[in-house]
């Protein structure tokens, strides 16, 4: 490919993206608000950029083949505060897309948009939106903007959900856990499959207590690698007692399930930044 463009460049996930991106075309253009994300990769540059303003999206895509999106703000908050990245900001990924003819787009996506389903239930890809609160109603947004796009424009788009691509120290991380080395390469499956049409895909690690079925999106060839299983006694053995009232150990969104609408749910939760320094 000669172009793909990175939102959300600074990120913590964005972090990790950047080189492998970098090595599969000829220029990879990272944005972010923030204005600077250090050292940049061989066919790399960086242009600092606001979500919510076209004007400044739009030129951007020019000429790109392909755009992975994870800028927006990556967690709960009031409306009024997700509205321009989360929600303007998409619709102007895609709008901006298909003026310019960008074939796909690859979505960070999160299993905050069906977060209100129990963990007993199994659910695939298919189920329908659940979103835990507002940050959820982003991602449901932007997938049903991803396929309106698709069958009315014929834009592709793949739409990671993704459970929890964090350090393992709960035990909720247990199941939910995506490796560092498998978001490479699920979003690496999510470019190169030559056809996507619109897919959902959950982004999770090979967990022996995976909550989530990724059968229907099987054909992307995405097969993780690696097991949270091997953090599991330590984890138990440190774990505060299960709580079976408590939404955030009995939902798929876990804290967010069990935060008021708006309130951070990243805030109750042990998140690492252990981001990749360039």
């Amino acid at each position: 490919m000669k172009k793909i463009v990175l939102t959300g460049a600074a990120g913590r996930l964005g972090s990790y993206l950047r080189e492998p991106l970098s090595k599969m075309c000829d220029t990879l253009l990272s944005t972010d608000i923030v204005d600077d994300i250090g050292t940049l990769y061989e066919g790399e540059t960086f242009v600092q950029a606001d979500l919510a303003q076209m004007d400044e999206i739009k030129p951007l895509l020019e000429g790109a083949d392909m755009v992975v999106h994870f800028g927006a703000i990556v967690d709960e908050a009031p409306f009024e505060q997700l509205w321009g990245p989360n929600f303007v900001g998409s619709y102007n990924i895609w709008e901006a897309g298909y003026r310019h003819g960008v074939r796909r787009i690859v979505y960070a996506s999160s299993i905050h948009a069906v977060g209100m389903y129990p963990r007993r239930e199994f659910i695939g890809t298919d189920v329908a939106h659940r979103p835990d609160g507002f940050y959820g109603l982003a991602k449901c947004f932007t997938e049903d903007l991803g396929r309106m796009y698709w069958e009315k424009r014929g834009l592709e788009s793949v739409h990671l959900r993704i459970l929890s691509a964090a350090q393992v120290n709960n035990p909720r991380a247990l199941g939910t856990w995506l490796s560092y080395d498998d978001l490479i390469q699920l979003v690496t499956r999510a470019i190169d499959t030559p056809t996507v049409g619109f897919t959902v895909a959950y982004g999770v690690s090979n967990n022996d207590r995976c909550p989530v079925d990724n059968a229907n999106a099987s054909f992307l060839g995405y097969r993780p690698k690696d097991n949270a299983e091997e953090f599991a006694e330590k984890v138990l053995a440190e774990a505060p007692e299960a709580d079976p009232t408590d939404p955030a150990q009995m939902c798929h969104g876990g804290p967010f399930a069990s935060v008021d609408l708006g309130s951070s749910g990243l805030a109750q939760m042990n998140v690492v930044d252990d981001r990749k320094k360039s």
